[in-house]
């Protein structure tokens, strides 16, 4: 069996009001650079989102977050960030930023099934607790 692979992931964050600096999960970065591996779910909860801010944008919002998911994909249309490799477009995605969306420092873990990994992140990351 093969050795598990390094990944870093990042959580994806909705600031609404950043002077506030109050914010919800609503995705997660996860990248590989030995398998130049780079995915990108997004799940955002409207109605978190304006519990935080009942102003909000969402049709912008929106836009954001799916200029990320094109950025992740990467390709022509998702302009010259889209052209760099797929480690580079996670370390430019994941850059500190001051702005409605934003995303957690980058952690590191050890995985033998991206998807699964995700799935287990959304879940503990971006997704409602269950009550116990």
């Amino acid at each position: 069996m093969p050795a598990p692979d390094i990944y870093d992931y990042a959580a994806i964050r909705l600031v609404p009001r950043v002077e506030r600096g109050e914010f919800i999960n609503v995705g997660i970065l996860l990248s590989c650079a030995a398998r130049g591996h780079l995915d990108v779910r997004i799940e955002l909860d409207a109605a978190r989102a304006l519990a935080l801010d009942p102003g909000l944008d969402l049709a912008l919002v929106k836009r954001l977050l799916g200029a990320i998911e094109s950025i992740c994909r990467g390709g022509p249309d998702a302009g010259p960030i889209g052209q760099l490799p797929p480690r580079a477009r996670f370390h430019w995605l994941t850059a500190q930023r001051s702005a409605i969306v934003q995303t957690s420092p980058v952690h590191s873990g050890l995985c033998d099934d991206f998807d699964a990994t995700m799935a287990h992140l959304l879940e503990r990351m971006v997704r409602v607790p269950r009550p116990r």
